[in-house]
This record gives C-alpha cells, sequence and structure tokens, in this order.
C-alpha cells in the first residue's frame, strides 16, 4: 500500500460500491421470498403431468434455490466490502492522526516518489525564523513515527489485499451457480483461507514427520470448516490430487505413518469422514484450480500411487468419498474410469479382484478393509441421486462384435460380480458392506433422493432413467429371488424404493382400464408385469425392514388415495369413477392383495428356523414410525401432483395430523400391542393376525375419509370386505392363478 494512496484515498467509489450491493441484498431478498413462498409453493401445489412433473417442476424447484445462493453470496460480498471500506477508512484516520502527531514534534511524512515515504522534520531549527521555538524530538520519536505509519500501510494493504483475495475465491467458487455461504465479514472469509493453507502444508508433511499434534490440527480444521466451500476449495487445491493420495495412503501405511497409527488410531475413522465432508464440498467448486484437481484424480485411479507401488488410485480416493455430496458430474466421470479399470482387473467381470494382501488398511468406517474401490465409491453414490442414476444406466460391458449384448451396471454388481474378501474381521468373516452400498446407491438411483433419507414435498417426480432401473431391479429379483432373499441386509432400501414406487405396483396388479386414473403418476411410470411385482414384493416380504417399509408404505397410500378419490372437489376428468362404491371396493382390494403378499413373504420368513420368530416384523412396523414422524409433515394436497408423485409412497401426511396420519396411528398402536403380546412363531396365527389388521386398517380409513366428506358410511363395509378378499387373493395370486373378487362377497 503506497503511503500517497491511502493518504489521500478518497473511498466515494468504494461507498457507492458498498451501497450498492446493500441495495442487491435487499432486493434478492424479496426476490428470494417470492421464490419460495410464491413460485415453488405455486409448483408445489400445481398439478404436474408427463414432462412438466419431470423437468419443470424440479427446474422451478431448482430455480428458488438459487435465488437463495445468490442472496447468501450477495450477503457475503456486501459484508465483506463493507467491512474493508471500513478498515481502510480507519487506517487512513490512523494515517492522518500519526503524521498529525509528528508535526508537534517538528517531524512529517512524504512521499518518497516510488511508493514509500520518508520521515523529515517539517522545519529545520537552522532555518527556523528568528525568536521561533522548534518542537524537540530524538531519533527514537523518528524511529517510533517511522515504525507507526509503516504498521498502519501494512494492516492497510493486508485488508486490501485478503479481501480481494476472498472476493475473487467467493466469485470464482461457482462458475454458472452461486455459493451458498455467507461470511460476516472479511476476517471471517481471511481466516476460513488462512487456515487452508496452513493445513494444507501439514498434510503435505512426509507423513514419517507428522506428528500427533500435526494430526490433531488437520482433524480439528476439517472438523469445523468441512462445510466451508472457501476453505474446501483452497484446502482441496492447496494439497493437490496427489498430496491428497499420498495424505491418506502415507498416513496408514506402517511403514511411513506407523507411528501415529499407535497415538492416535482411534481418531483415524473421524479424520477420513471429515477428509471425505471436506473433498465433497470442494468437488462442488468449478473453479479452474478444482476442475483440474478432479480430472487428476480420474487419471490417476488406474496407477499406482504413494510410495510403495501396491495400492491404485481408486483405493485410496474411493474411502475419501463416502461421506458428503459430491459433485454429480466428477461422480459420473470417475464411476465409469473406476469401471474401465474394474473390467481390466476382473477380466470382463470373470475374475474376483481386490482382494486384500499386503495393502495397508484404507478404511475406518465399517467393516471392511477398503481395497475394493466400488465399497466407498458406492457408498458415495448413496448420498449423490443424480449420479447413482447415470452410472447404473452406463455400461460394464457395450454391446460390440466380441458381445452380443450390453451388460448395464446395475446387471454386473446386482447380479454377477464376484465381490472381493474385503474385511477386517480377524475371524475372516466375510464382509457383506460393499452389497449392503450397493443397495443403498440403488435407492438414491431410483428415488432421487439420498438413502436412508424420506421423500420430501420436493423430491422430484420420477424420470424414465429412474423408472427404467426399478424395472430392472424388479425382474432380476423375480427371476433370480435368491438375490434379495440370501441377501436380507439389502432389503431396507428394496423396501423403501418399493414404497415410493406404489403407484406403478399398483398399476401392474390391476388389468382394470383406466389406471392412469386410479392410480395417477407423475413424471414417468414404471412398465411392470404383475408377476414380476408379486415376486419381487414376496422376496421384499421375507425381511422385517423391507417387509416394514412398504406395509406401511401401501396403507398410507390407500388412506391418501382413498381422500383424494372422494373428494367431491376432484375435476371430472380426474375422477377414475363416480360410483363411490366401486371405487372403495377397487381401492381397498388391490391394496389388500399387496399386504397379502407381503404377509406370505412374512410367512415364508418365520417357516424357516434360521431367520427368528415373528416380532421382528412387528419391530420393524414400529421403528419405521420414527422415520416417518415429523419428517415431512406435508398435509394431504389436492391434486395428482400429490398423490401421483413419490411422496405419496413415501408416506407423505403421516405426521401431519391429517387423515392418513390418524390412520397410522392406529396401525402403529395396534402393532406395538400385538407386539407386547407375545411373538407369533405359528403361520397360521401371522396369516389371521395380517387379515385382520388389514381389514381393520382399510375400515379405519374409509370411516375417516368418508366422515370428512360426509358420505354414506356404508362404503366403510364394502371397503372391509374387499380388503378381506385381496388379502385372500396374494395366494392365488403368486400361484398364477385368477383370484377372486369382491362380486363374491355378499353385502
Amino acid at each position: 500500500m503506497k503511503f500517497e494512496d491511502l493518504y489521500h484515498a478518497d473511498f466515494k467509489l468504494l461507498d457507492d460500491a458498498v451501497s450498492d450491493w446493500g441495495l442487491l441484498v435487499r432486493n434478492l431478498t424479496d426476490l428470494q421470498k417470492q421464490a419460495r413462498d410464491g413460485l415453488h409453493d405455486k409448483a408445489v401445489k400445481a398439478d404436474w403431468h408427463g414432462v412438466n412433473a419431470g423437468v419443470s417442476k424440479e427446474f422451478i424447484g431448482k430455480t428458488a434455490g438459487e435465488f437463495d445462493d445468490a442472496t447468501k453470496e450477495a450477503t457475503s460480498i456486501h459484508n465483506i466490502l463493507q467491512d474493508t471500506r471500513d478498515e481502510l477508512k480507519s487506517y487512513k484516520q490512523q494515517l492522518h492522526q500519526a503524521v498529525e502527531d509528528g508535526r508537534k514534534k517538528n517531524l512529517t511524512v512524504i512521499p518518497s516518489g516510488d511508493g514509500g515515504f520518508i520521515v523529515t522534520m517539517v522545519v529545520h531549527p537552522d532555518r527556523a525564523a528568528h525568536g521561533t521555538s522548534v518542537p524537540e524530538h530524538s531519533v527514537a520519536d523518528e524511529d517510533d513515527l517511522r515504525d507507526r505509519v509503516q504498521r498502519i500501510l501494512n494492516n492497510a494493504a493486508k485488508s486490501d489485499s485478503t479481501a480481494s483475495q476472498v472476493l475473487t475465491a467467493l466469485v470464482d467458487e461457482s462458475k454458472y451457480g452461486f455459493s451458498g455461504v455467507v461470511y460476516k465479514n472479511r476476517d471471517q472469509a481471511e481466516k476460513a483461507v488462512q487456515e487452508a493453507d496452513e493445513l494444507a502444508k501439514l498434510a503435505k508433511k512426509d507423513p514419517r514427520q507428522l506428528t500427533a499434534k500435526d494430526f490433531d490440527a488437520i482433524n480439528n480444521g476439517l472438523r469445523q470448516y468441512h462445510d466451508d466451500p472457501l476453505f474446501a476449495e483452497e484446502f482441496a487445491e492447496r494439497l493437490g490430487a496427489k498430496g491428497t493420495e499420498d495424505f491418506w495412503l502415507g498416513l496408514n501405511d506402517s511403514r511411513e505413518g506407523g507411528h501415529l497409527g499407535y497415538e492416535r488410531g482411534y481418531k483415524f475413522a473421524e479424520l477420513q469422514k471429515n477428509l471425505s465432508l471436506t473433498l465433497a464440498t470442494a468437488s462442488q467448486s468449478d473453479s479452474a484450480g478444482m476442475t483440474q484437481w478432479k480430472q487428476q484424480v480420474i487419471d490417476t485411479g488406474g496407477r499406482a500411487v504413494g510410495t510403495n507401488g501396491n495400492v491404485l488410485g481408486f483405493q485410496v480416493m474411493s474411502n475419501l468419498m463416502r461421506d458428503g455430496d459430491f459433485d454429480d458430474k466428477f461422480m459420473t466421470d470417475y464411476g465409469h474410469a473406476l469401471m474401465k479399470t474394474e473390467r481390466f482387473y476382473t477380466d470382463d467381470g470373470k475374475n474376483v479382484a481386490w482382494q486384500a494382501s499386503l495393502c495397508p488398511q484404507l478404511n475406518y468406517e465399517g467393516s471392511d478393509g477398503g481395497w475394493d474401490p466400488l465399497n466407498g465409491y458406492l457408498k458415495g453414490l448413496s448420498n449423490n441421486p443424480a449420479a447413482a442414476t447415470n452410472f447404473f444406466n452406463d455400461d460394464f460391458i457395450a454391446q460390440d462384435s466380441h458381445h452380443k449384448s450390453a451388460v448395464s451396471n446395475f446387471d454386473y454388481l446386482f447380479k454377477q460380480r464376484h465381490w472381493p474378501m474385503d474385511s477386517i474381521d480377524p475371524h475372516g468373516v466375510h464382509s457383506t458392506v460393499g452389497q449392503n452400498f450397493l443397495a443403498q446407491a440403488l435407492e438414491a438411483a431410483t428415488t432421487g433422493h439420498p438413502a436412508g433419507e424420506m421423500p420430501t414435498i420436493d423430491t422430484p417426480a420420477h424420470t424414465p432413467a429412474q423408472t427404467g432401473l426399478f424395472e430392472d431391479i424388479v425382474s432380476a429379483t423375480a427371476d433370480k429371488p435368491e438375490l434379495l432373499t440370501t441377501r436380507g441386509y439389502m432389503s431396507d432400501s428394496f423396501g423403501q424404493i418399493a414404497a415410493e414406487y406404489l403407484p406403478d405396483i399398483n398399476r401392474a396388479n390391476t388389468d382394470l382400464p383406466h389406471t392412469d386414473l386410479l392410480y395417477p403418476i407423475d413424471g414417468s411410470a414404471a412398465h411392470l408385469d404383475g408377476r414380476d411385482v408379486n415376486k419381487f414384493l414376496f422376496a421384499v416380504g421375507q425381511n422385517p425392514e423391507g417387509y416394514a417399509a412398504v406395509e406401511v408404505g401401501q396403507k398410507a397410500y390407500m388412506s391418501n388415495l382413498l381422500q383424494y378419490h372422494l373428494d367431491p372437489d376432484l375435476p371430472a376428468d380426474h375422477r377414475f369413477t363416480s360410483d363411490h362404491k366401486l371405487l372403495v371396493q377397487t381401492v381397498a382390494e388391490h391394496s389388500g392383495e399387496v399386504s397379502g403378499v407381503l404377509g406370505l413373504g412374512r410367512m415364508e420368513a418365520i417357516g424357516s428356523a434360521a431367520k427368528g420368530k415373528d416380532d421382528a416384523f412387528n419391530h420393524a412396523v414400529a421403528q419405521y414410525q420414527n422415520l416417518i414422524s415429523g419428517g415431512i409433515g406435508t398435509a394431504v394436497g389436492v391434486g395428482t401432483s400429490f398423490i401421483g408423485s413419490p411422496v405419496a409412497g413415501g408416506i407423505v401426511g403421516g405426521a401431519a395430523g391429517t387423515a392418513t396420519g390418524s390412520a397410522l396411528q392406529w396401525l402403529f398402536q395396534d402393532v406395538q400391542g400385538n407386539a407386547a403380546d407375545g411373538a407369533h412363531d405359528n403361520e397360521s396365527q401371522v396369516w389371521q393376525t395380517g387379515l385382520d389388521r388389514n381389514s381393520k386398517y382399510t375400515q379405519t380409513a374409509t370411516e375417516l375419509a368418508v366422515k370428512r366428506y360426509h358420505l354414506s358410511p356404508d362404503l366403510v363395509n364394502y371397503a372391509s370386505n374387499a380388503s378381506h378378499q385381496g388379502y385372500y387373493n396374494a395366494q392365488a395370486i403368486l400361484n398364477g392363478q385368477d383370484p377372486g373378487n369382491t362380486a363374491d362377497i355378499a353385502g
């Protein structure tokens, strides 16, 4: 900072900039509110079909989100500009005060002509007017003034340069969008960047030289800042792709970081998670530096990294992708390159690869050692629905002159792959973590939201790529049920998937005309074979968690569907029928068939001594209440955008105090009371209990809908009887026979 620049500084342009950005923040805040309360809320409540449901609605949701991010970034810029302006004004005032104080001692400060300054006397004593007293000063006074002025200039220069640095970094964060973080002032943003630089320097040290204090500093810093975009980008860029790999690999190699294993081994899992979250945040930046970082990670994936040459880049980096939401394109490109390497090492899937050898342990989050790179990558995909959908629909082996038909990544991983022994169990027990992560990644890929979460009103309608993948899951499981029944740990995810495709499943189980009106669907519909659907449900029903997700989901869906169709305000072109008796019988019977097939799966499970008693199923249903309680809280809406969305199968309204919520509350109380009476290990008892519970729930749900719309109470009995028949139909359906129907029921 030049002396004359600060001394004569005119802050009008900076004042104008601060004022303009303040106005922009206020305007964006108004637009943000309009986008959220107007654009977004109206889009959620609108009646969407076809392309509008699959594209426009999601686009509007993302646009509303961009207003939120734009407001945050503008607020950060305004705060940093204002803070810097105020600091520079303060330094100018301090400089003027320093010069004034110097005059009192006959000292002044003048520019030196080269950007610097000179401390000199105002009036030389020899040249003072006759009789005029000149203030005295010492050499120490000259030095003190010189040091004081230099400190002020240094501080002003730092304020100016760091403001420029963080503003540039903030703007470069997102090339096409906005950064979604608010910095209160320049110091806060500067501290994030400075901390990233310091921690990156530590992480680049030779692992042999890293101390426990260094480890703690890195771990604590990443824990504090892993969601900060400026910090994350700066840290990743400064460390570099190679440095990232060398750091984690060196830390885990006993020949390099072995001493830290003894001192801080109990914190390795925490560091792994914090590092993964930091890299995930950094990957969202499309700055030139992060673009290069991502490409280098992919380029080195199939090559040996580190100092000993026995570990590939994919093995290291996949373990640092288990937590956080990584950039969609990076995940897609990474997965494509990873599967090319998988093809090479397995000879197109014929052999097993990635067996543990002399490799160091690379993972501390779970029971696998991290040698199979697909484990960590699939866990990363479970947090990234868009990338997961792309990945599973991509080809593992493309159709060409050597291969008559293509093999998708889904086909290979779910049906064909030889999963390696990747376990840290001292007894050599095989780890199923990778296949469990596969199920979670499929959950994200088919539902459009991260695995383990419930859908919200903002969850987009299913796309053709998602429904096509669900069709593949149903077909594969129907052809070979043991793919699921012998891997029960996958069923919680598969149950959640089925719960969010209940409109499609119910369509497949009826041959009535106008099923598009009976079971309306937003977006793309899955085209399923009814026999395959029921084999799939039978397999899912043999696992308590899978059973609970679909059973509770189907009952909530039936309740929502009844209220939707019985609503007198439903437009005529949306009505399946105006005959209320036919309507409730149809809905109740087909819902009973779904529950009946699940009940048969439950009986199959308890019929096997190896699978335990029936109390696990009641417990799973009771536990499912915790997943939906307070998680969504969306009232039952009007129009197909509600009832036909994936959210309908995901228990929207279950915690909202609605009629559906009241019906579900009855279900959970009944299940809990039944569990308190003791477990059923007799198949006939299980069947009868399921039959009675299904009928009573249907009666309760119909009664609530009838009261809501002041309809004939006779509809309650019609629905209950139809539900009873539907449950009985399940056995015939699974045996490939024609089921009975409500016409056979008296009353």
